[in-house]
């Protein structure tokens, strides 16, 4: 339509075109907004462009400014048609009209017209198609067109937005795709980016790319100004993990990865989107961060200051407002069954009640005489008939639930009276079934209930025809109530008709804001007085007919239709929800028909009404002389109020008829609007400033007519009552004149109390006012209403919302249905359902924080839900001033339902903090709403560390550093160590004892497959070394890679190796089904290590070769590989012998958690130093058995694998860990059946036992096994000890035996395999609780157990005999004091000797290996770096040398440290809480970007899940560790890489994630 215009430009006179240049330069440069450019540009076109016939012109500016996606255009002029005033009355527009407001709609539009000037750019999150494919809704929604709605409040009418709404929401994307000038990514990719994966782009997308030049893509500019520089080491070289990963290697092609990215270039679409996060991000926050300051322990929480500028009431304190007295009418009754007897033996033949049909067709009047001797009949039964005469199952005073439908109101009004007449008190309930209800019921000791035999038969029955036992329900017993099955009472008896006392009459429900359902009391006294005012102000006189469209059993409709009725002897014809639904126009047609003076309706009737108005021309509404409006209360009535009078006054409806009035289930009518009379002027409006409403203060809105609050009086305070309006949190403190509070209202005609709950009741039924000086005013008790309001001018009620819709927010207060309101007036017809949208707050960090839940469309489309998430969160910041913390949208028809089927707020809020509310979008906003962290920590410029130290011993504390046992004071007779190297120790054992079995290798089933002997190992190891030199033509000194599966013929190929002087490289085998993952890091290491040679097994020979290999590495440049499964039987010349023991045993490579990938040298004399400690420690000797099930190839594994059993002789059982996958119980069986003393794990074999066997204690000890024997369980790690887990292991375990002392874990690092190891002697590892807040600013604080953010931690086993330990601070590199954080240096005779680099980096071998302290006694001393942080604590225990016992807790590696607002946060410590939220979270990752804190999170659950872990996580992390999560990824089990040690490797997840290769099921960007 618009197409051929924007062709046509080029035929555009010059000039024309050139002040479209300049225009377009304007907006670019931000010198125009986009409204005006839109305007002028309109302009400038117009004498050009044809004009279309009946299309709006502001349309087709729209779709000229859409990209041109051929679909966009027809859609949106279909759409916007809405121009022509006809079209208005019967479409499928669904906005809860309940909130309808043309005032507030305009509003809006202004608002977001403002917002839309400043350009943003927000992500959209990143969804898996799969994940959220609706059910088709058609199966449980009826067709749209019906004019039916299940929500109480809603109501489809298209909202005849004015042209205004297409001026300023012109074209959605204007706003949410214009990334701010100057950000680094180039505009056009990142605006066309956001839209995330529009169907129809992919095609423009990829053009977009073809034509930018992005540069800079992967560092997008830093947001905050600290950086975290981690030390990088050239050594280390970023690959994959060694662990198995879904994705591929970032090398390899990128080609086949395109489709997910629709055609993007895949480094760049998650950069885009956290690079448009990073923008949103820069906007200046609304409320300025106060100055505060961060004391020396604390982090101190700003507390939201008041606004100096804040209007604070001024008027003086108001005086209680009295009512009109009650008049007295002679023939009023003494008791209301007394008016039932007096109209039901005189008036027998008047109509009382009509019900109708379905169809809105009266079906049967209950005449006064009917009313009356059926109510005999049911109070005489239930009285005589129900037990024997000695025990009665009712006595008088007896509460009885009234179950009845709500299309039945004739069963209804007889039970009721029924039960008065009785004198038992009725409880009329909601549809049987709601576990709330039951704790009314119990709370009321409810016994008995009252039912139709329908409804009876209609309820849910057990297998034996017994009527199931609801949820949380007291057992009860079921009457039914139809006049066939109740007995004629005798001519003699008579009820007890007494006077009306203060005796409970009936009982009414009433939803708590928390859920929770509790019974008003309501006495006869009270029922009477009701009565007789709500007689008095509505003026009702015998025999009138009113039409009643609510809820017959409780408030306005039982009160005015059951009630009322019979005092007055009136005709009520009750006109059900369910007609309601299938004719809106009934109850209109009712009050035509019986031409009836009243009308009891809420505004959604009037909006029904309005609808289907059309339908019917000739109805006449003169006969009113009271349309009451029962939730007048509501801020929103009036414009409801306005346009059903400006449509049905033609048809004879009296302004001054319409009567507001405000109710709360506690206080009864508090005020009603009394018919005007004819021609005088009707009441005026207040206009009140939202600003002010929000500080509780009245003040005329004069300053933006945006935010405005237009609201009509309920009328004067009720005849004979008094009100007064108290402060709503505190002492009931009057308020001021011109302040807004809690409605309190005294009269005798009001609720006595919740029944059962004393403690409640006093706080809402006797309050007594105070004044400000808080002594009290009067003695009158007042009862707290629930509503919020002031008196104004005439003494007129206002009412401005209720306390349960109350939301405060850093002090200020918002109401919930005026937030619904904006949110409707956003246009959301083509995104929420049925108008839908529920408000609430919940309690996060210190404040209450905003939560808004809509049901989404069946058909919405994931662009039309974003935009107008996005336009709603802007309308709420602009008009309200508050931010929204959580935006959801749910599939429609899924948010829990309150009887009459509004949305049940209390329950969708518990789904919401439970995570079971399963949204299929949401928008977190804690960026903007947070505004109460504590200020970022500024580093202190650095205190000298000399001063440091003086301040240390000043204030008595001790250097921190511990030591091991002293090597040289150790007696050691063993001949072992007169052997400098490890293959002289071999050779020797081989003469001494040849048949000494060193190595036991295990299968899955637990049979031996191999062992190896002294001699069988000497022997085989000698074959290897001169195949090496044959084959090979290896040269001493050479590299040699060892690639086989964890056993044997790795240790034999090892000791071949050092027998050939070469020296040995042990990497874990590819794995043949993932190829692409694991042969690049195998690649990598033979590369980085200069390998000249491999020896491997046959099968892994093959599969090097392979095509899959080649696939995936360039198999043709592998150096030659030698497999050794067949060895030629040739003796060995010459074993060699190396010159020194500082020369290379062997190199040590491994894949840190970071992704790097570092080699270690280690010398001969480390390997024996080693070997010696590790001896000593735990008692070894050839005699002993241990038990191994750990990973080979690296660290203190391979060194108890491969060199621990040569050097001290004992036996060592080697058990694969992954045989343990088939089988379970293979490690605790073996320890068991081979009565292990000594075993070693890893925390991935601790875990698989706990989960996979925690529930099978039972069959293991049926097995047989049994831990008893075992002394020592060492989980060998680098990292800190997981007290959890190994925890957990011991009290699974205890039961077959495992002695809680025996589970410990070992500690060391890269520049030293084993710094700790618990061994046999010594105390047991103790434990201590930290609090986490300090550890962040890298202090230590030991606390209580069971302290808030405690962390407990435990030490890592003892130090290694020879080994030295000292607390250093990393950046001054002084020592630091007992109990403080700092890094780890150790100091060993088996440190490794350094870094094995492609570039011999010499500053950097020198500082992690060799390194001075900056003073002090051990300055002199060469130091090791471990990069991990820990502190030494002195402890009460004595250690082996005597002395007491000094104890080393690891906190965690630097280089994994994530640097977040200036202070140190360890991830383990934010990924154990986010586990803990949510049981479908099975694992858990975190990881910043570019200061935006990443948490992925694995969902075990199903997929619809995944949305509910967005808020929780975002919860947990901002409650406990004070932080913004920027990004949360769900994505599925098994994602997150674990590396062999059992450790996440979290930079490989990044780098996978900003890769695009995660395929996440979701990604959501916190604003």
């Amino acid at each position: 339509m618009a197409e051929p215009a924007a062709a046509g430009v080029s035929s555009l006179p010059r000039e024309v075109r050139e002040q479209l240049a300049e225009l377009e330069l304007e907006l670019s440069e931000g010198d125009i907004t986009q409204k005006g450019y839109e305007k002028k540009r309109a302009k400038l076109l117009a004498p050009y462009v044809p004009q279309t016939q009946g299309v709006d012109p502001a349309l087709q500016k729209e779709s000229r400014t859409q990209m041109p996606v051929p679909s966009a255009t027809p859609t949106s002029a279909s759409s916007s048609s809405s121009s022509s005033k006809f079209h208005r009355a019967r479409s499928g527009g669904a906005r809860d009209e309940r909130y309808r407001s043309d005032i507030h709609t305009e509003a809006v539009q202004a608002a977001l017209a403002k917002h839309k000037e400043q350009k943003m750019a927000l992500p959209m999150p990143t969804k898996r198609r799969s994940t959220f494919v609706q059910s088709p809704a058609d199966a449980c929604t009826p067709p749209d067109t019906s004019s039916a709605s299940e929500d109480e409040g809603s109501l489809r009418r298209q909202a005849a937005l004015s042209a205004a709404l297409h001026q300023s929401l012109q074209n959605a994307e204007s706003w949410i795709n214009r990334s701010i000038q100057g950000s680094s990514t180039s505009s056009s990719a990142s605006s066309t980016l956001s839209h995330g994966e529009g169907k129809g782009t992919s095609g423009s997308l990829a053009d977009v790319f073809a034509n930018t030049r992005i540069e800079n893509f992967s560092v997008p500019p830093d947001v905050t100004a600290t950086t975290s520089s981690s030390s990088a080491r050239p050594a280390a070289i970023d690959l994959p993990p060694s662990g198995i990963v879904k994705g591929m290697h970032k090398g390899s092609n990128r080609s086949s990865l395109m489709d997910t990215a629709d055609g993007v270039p895949v480094s760049s679409r998650v950069s885009t989107k956290i690079q448009q996060l990073l923008n949103t991000l820069k906007r200046p926050k609304r409320p300025p961060l106060k100055e505060f300051f961060v004391d020396d322990f604390e982090e101190i929480v700003e507390v939201p200051q008041p606004d100096p500028n804040q209007p604070k009431p001024e008027g003086r304190q108001m005086t209680p407002v009295k009512g009109e007295p009650l008049g007295v009418v002679c023939n009023w009754p003494p008791a209301l069954e007394a008016a039932l007897q007096r109209w039901g033996t005189t008036q027998a033949k008047c109509p009382c009640l009509t019900a109708l049909d379905v169809t809105g067709k009266p079906v049967y009047t209950l005449t006064y005489g009917k009313l009356w001797s059926r109510s005999l009949k049911l109070a005489y039964t239930l009285l005589n008939k129900l037990g024997t005469k000695n025990e009665p199952v009712l006595k008088p005073g007896d509460r009885v639930a009234l179950v009845y439908p709500n299309n039945d109101p004739v069963m209804f009004m007889v039970a009721f009276y029924g039960c008065l007449l009785a004198e038992v008190i009725p409880v009329p309930i909601e549809d049987a079934g709601g576990q709330q209800i039951g704790f009314l019921l119990g709370s009321c000791g409810i016994a008995l209930a009252l039912t139709t035999e329908v409804c009876l038969k209609g309820l849910p029955k057990t297998q034996n025809g017994e009527i199931v036992q609801f949820k949380g329900w007291p057992r009860l017993k079921w009457v039914v109530t139809d006049s066939k099955y109740l007995s004629k009472s005798p001519k003699d008896w008579q009820p007890n008709i007494s006077a009306a006392g203060t005796e409970p009459a009936y009982i009414e429900y009433k939803t708590s804001k928390e859920g929770s359902v509790m019974g008003v009391t309501v006495s006869r006294i009270a029922m009477l007085s009701h009565c007789q005012a709500l007689s008095q102000a509505c003026n009702y006189s015998e025999g009138e007919t009113i039409v009643n469209v609510l809820d017959f059993k409780k408030d306005a409709g039982l009160w005015h239709g059951i009630l009322t009725n019979v005092m007055n002897k009136l005709h009520t014809v009750s006109v059900p929800y369910s007609v309601m639904k299938t004719c809106p126009l009934s109850w209109v047609q009712r009050v035509h028909a019986h031409k009836a003076k009243v009308a009891l309706v809420k505004c959604r009737d009037l909006h029904w009404a309005m609808m289907a108005h059309r339908d019917q021309r000739d109805v006449s509404l003169s006969s009113l002389r009271m349309l009451i409006v029962t939730d007048g209360a509501n801020p929103w009535s009036v414009s409801s109020c306005d346009a059903f009078l400006s449509l049905f006054q033609s048809h004879g409806l009296k302004p001054e008829a319409i009567c507001p009035c405000a109710t709360s289930p506690e206080a009864m009518t508090i005020a009603i609007r009394r018919p005007g009379v004819p021609g005088a002027p009707l009441p005026g409006r207040a206009i009140l400033s939202m600003n002010g409403l929000s500080f509780g203060v009245i003040r005329v809105n004069t300053e933006d007519k945006n935010s405005a609050l237009t609201v009509q009086d309920v009328g004067h305070v009720m005849p004979g009552g008094m009100m007064c309006i108290v402060k709503p949190d505190g002492p009931p403190q009057l308020c001021k004149t011109d302040e807004i509070g809690e409605i309190c209202v005294s009269s005798r005609a009001g609720g006595m109390m919740y029944y059962g709950l004393a403690g409640v009741t006093k706080n809402t039924f006797e309050v007594i006012p105070v004044n400000s000086a808080g002594s009290p005013v009067g003695d009158v008790p007042f009862v707290r209403s629930g509503l919020l309001g002031f008196v104004g001018p005439g003494s007129l009620v206002f009412v401005v919302g209720k306390m349960d819709g109350l939301l405060t927010v850093s002090g200020r207060r918002h109401n919930a249905d005026d937030i619904v309101a904006t949110g409707l007036a956003v246009e959301s017809i083509k995104t929420v359902y049925r108008g839908r949208i529920a408000v609430f707050s919940v309690s996060v960090f210190y404040d209450e924080r905003i939560v808004v839940v809509a049901e989404q469309r069946p058909d919405a489309s994931e662009e039309d839900s974003f935009q107008w998430m996005s336009r709603v969160l802007q309308a709420i910041d602009s008009i309200h001033q508050v931010g929204v913390y959580c935006l959801a949208l749910v599939p429609a028809n899924t948010l829990p339902k309150t009887p009459l089927g509004g949305i049940h707020i209390s329950q969708t809020k518990q789904h919401f903090l439970e995570g079971s509310l399963h949204p299929c979008n949401i928008l977190m906003c804690p960026h903007t709403c947070v505004t109460n962290l504590p200020k970022p920590r500024q580093k202190q410029p650095g205190v000298g560390p000399a001063s440091v130290m003086v301040g240390n011993l000043v204030a008595g504390k001790r250097i921190a550093q511990a030591s091991g046992r002293d090597l040289g004071q150790i007696e050691d007779n063993d001949l072992v160590k007169k052997h400098q190297f490890l293959t002289e120790v071999l050779q020797w054992r081989a003469q001494a004892t040849p048949d000494h079995p060193l190595f036991l290798l295990l299968n899955a089933k637990g049979t031996t497959v191999c062992t190896a002997t002294c001699l069988q190992l000497h022997k085989k190891a000698e074959r290897i070394a001169s195949v090496l030199c044959d084959k090979g033509h290896l040269n001493a000194g050479d590299n040699v890679v060892l690639l086989y599966p964890p056993g044997i013929e790795l240790i034999t190929a090892f000791y071949g190796c050092l027998y050939a002087g070469c020296i040995p490289v042990t990497v874990r085998p590819p794995h043949a089904q993932s190829l692409a993952a694991t042969l690049p890091t195998v690649r990598m290491i033979v590369e980085v290590s200069k390998a000249a040679c491999i020896l491997t097994t046959q099968t892994l020979m093959r599969l090097l070769k392979s095509r899959e290999a080649a696939a995936a590495v360039d198999v043709k440049t592998w150096p030659t590989i030698i497999d050794t499964d067949d060895l030629p039987r040739k003796r060995l010349s010459q074993i060699y012998k190396p010159p020194t023991s500082e020369m290379l045993a062997y190199l040590d490579f491994s894949v840190s958690t970071t992704g790097m990938l570092t080699g270690v040298k280690m010398s001969h004399a480390a390997v024996s130093g080693l070997c010696r400690a590790i001896k000593l420690q735990c008692e070894l000797y050839s005699s002993r058995q241990i038990a191994i099930c750990l990973d080979p190839y690296c660290g203190l594994g391979f060194v108890l694998w491969c060199l621990c059993s040569v050097y001290s002789g004992h036996q060592s059982i080697l058990i694969p860990p992954m045989e343990l996958e088939s089988n379970l119980f293979l490690w605790l069986s073996t320890v068991s059946q081979y009565k292990i003393r000594d075993t070693f794990c890893s925390y991935s074999v601790m875990e698989l036992c706990t989960k996979g066997l925690g529930n099978q204690v039972e069959m293991l000890k049926a097995r047989g096994i049994n831990l008893s024997c075992v002394r020592t369980c060492v989980v060998v790690a680098e990292e800190r000890p997981r007290v959890s887990l190994t925890h957990s292991f011991s009290k699974l375990f205890k039961d077959i035996g495992l002695s809680p002392r025996a589970v410990s874990t070992t500690f060391g690092s890269r520049v030293n395999v084993a710094i700790c190891l618990q061994g046999t002697s010594g105390p047991d590892p103790t434990t201590v609780y930290v609090d986490l807040k300090s550890l962040r600013h890298d202090r230590v604080r030991l606390v209580e157990r069971g302290a808030p953010q405690s962390l407990l931690l435990s030490e890592s086993g003892k130090i290694l005999p020879g080994v030295k330990v000292v607390i250093v601070n990393p950046e001054t590199k002084g020592p630091l004091g007992d109990s403080h954080l700092g890094e780890i240096w150790v100091n060993s005779p088996h440190t490794a000797s350094g870094y094995y680099t492609i570039y011999d980096n010499e500053t950097l071998q020198a500082d992690h290996f060799n390194t001075r302290l900056s003073f002090g006694d051990a300055a002199q001393t060469l130091w090791a770096r471990t990069g991990y942080l820990g502190f030494v604590r002195r402890t009460e225990l004595t250690a082996a040398s005597g002395e007491r016992h000094d104890a080393l807790y690891v906190v965690g590696a630097l280089d994994e440290t994530l640097e977040l607002r200036g202070l140190r946060y360890h991830p383990i410590d934010i990924e154990t809480s986010v586990s803990r939220t949510h049981r479908s979270i099975a694992e858990c990752a975190v990881f910043t970007w570019t200061n935006l804190l990443v948490v992925v999170v694995e969902l075990c659950g199903c997929e619809q899940e995944a949305l509910d872990l967005v808020p929780l996580v975002t919860n947990v992390v901002l409650e406990e560790h004070y932080l913004i999560v920027g990004v949360v990824v769900v994505v599925d089990p098994g994602v997150i890489p674990i590396n062999s040690r059992g450790e996440k490797q979290r930079m490989h997840l990044r780098d996978s994630f900003l890769a695009d290769q995660l395929d996440p099921i979701y990604v959501a960007y916190n604003m």
